[in-house]
């Protein structure tokens, strides 16, 4: 069986959505299914099988993203998709309108997977617009494009009841994406701190992800200056680029935390991001707005206890006995979990434990198999599907 994924966004540019396409790719064809992927190019990224990328310009007041040439998209997703089973559109812009052409022109089943909870971004790029218009605005859209659809697939339990909120009428499955358990089990920590200039005994947080106002980074840094009334040598490690850095670094300054903080950009997933997974002594994510939090797997995958906020998303991943503590929504109470982790070596031991047990059931292989079930039922109808194919679990069953 051959799919069509389609996407306005792609590695290199490195966020949640490359990251579930790009597991999904690896993992599907072990399960009968060849991916094609249309896609975004943003610069002279070499030839890969299977993916078409398409000339693009860089969004305006967001160079990291590219707005694809509409025309080359509309014929590359029509050529692409007439060898295709199946269509799976990754991103509700120009990829979505593509993907949905195609499919009608073609007679195929067109899906999407609602990755990113637009209600709750929009406010922090666009503040001279009322808040509310904005909410109404991505409710209205969200609504009319999976209505557009044969089915939606969605990374949560807390997005699928959004998305019935919004007046979703088609079949919606949670389906998240899962881990490559491997990449992130053989991280090299001791290495990490020697090559970035840490002590190898000086406690570290990490927070792992894109750089943005949404993901309530400045949160940690109050935690942290919290923190490190009672622990001196806290350190906190931030990774990933975005909008909201020159204002973090500045509350950082504020705090009196700029020796205590390090930012240090985007690292390389295959390498050095599981090396710095190791080198850390516990993850932070105080994220409310998150549609999944694949960052919180990949961090117990590696076999970091965790500390954070289980909002929308991280609902379905946090939980007793799944490697991580979760604190009450203050500053004082995620301090005061963070000093626990950090104080008692015995509790960190055992949420490592318990953190990499709870991760291999969100495997790459295991969700894989989900996707191609939902993938064949769809292509086999070439019809509506009238019901969900069953309710995956928080742990992915």
């Amino acid at each position: 069986m051959r799919v069509l994924m389609v996407s306005d966004v792609y590695f290199p540019r490195v966020n949640g959505v490359s990251a579930s396409i790009e597991t999904f790719r690896q993992a599907l064809p072990t399960e009968g299914i060849e991916v094609r992927l249309v896609a975004p190019r943003y610069g002279d990224e070499p030839q890969a099988e299977g993916v078409t990328r398409v000339p693009s310009r860089p969004v305006p007041r967001d160079p990291e993203d590219r707005l694809a040439s509409w025309t080359a998209l509309r014929e590359a997703v029509l050529e692409a998709a007439a060898e295709c089973d199946l269509i799976h559109i990754q991103t509700p812009f120009l990829a979505h309108h593509a993907g949905v052409a195609a499919a009608r022109r073609l007679g195929l089943p067109v899906i999407a997977t609602y990755h990113t909870l637009f209600e709750e971004y929009l406010q922090h790029y666009t503040p001279f617009v009322p808040a509310n218009w904005l909410r109404a605005l991505a409710r209205r859209l969200s609504r009319s494009q999976c209505n557009a659809l044969d089915a939606v697939i969605v990374p949560s339990g807390a997005m699928r009841e959004r998305l019935a909120q919004y007046g979703c009428r088609v079949p919606v499955h949670v389906l998240p994406t899962g881990i490559p358990m491997a990449r992130f089990t053989r991280g090299d920590g001791r290495g990490f701190r020697a090559r970035h200039g840490i002590a190898a005994d000086r406690p570290c947080a990490l927070y792992v992800g894109r750089v943005a106002f949404e993901k309530n980074i400045g949160f940690l840094l109050e935690a942290l200056a919290l923190a490190r009334r009672e622990l001196p040598d806290l350190f906190l490690l931030v990774t990933g680029e975005g909008p909201a850095l020159p204002a973090l670094r500045r509350q950082a300054a504020q705090l009196g935390q700029g020796e205590a903080v390090r930012f240090i950009g985007y690292l390389d997933r295959r390498h050095e991001l599981p090396d710095c997974y190791a080198a850390a002594d516990c993850f932070v994510f105080a994220s409310r707005t998150e549609t999944q939090g694949l960052v919180l797997l990949e961090a117990m995958a590696a076999g970091l206890p965790v500390v954070a906020l289980a909002e929308m998303g991280a609902r379905d991943i946090l939980a007793p006995g799944r490697g991580c503590l979760v604190p009450g929504d203050a500053v004082p109470d995620f301090a005061a979990a963070m000093m626990a982790v950090m104080r008692n070596p015995a509790l960190r031991l055992q949420l490592s434990a318990a953190a990499r047990d709870y991760a291999q059931e969100w495997s790459d292989a295991r969700l894989a198999a989900r996707m191609a079930a939902l993938y064949r039922a769809l292509a086999g109808r070439k019809v509506r599907i009238e019901a969900p194919l069953g309710r995956l679990d928080a742990a992915g069953e």
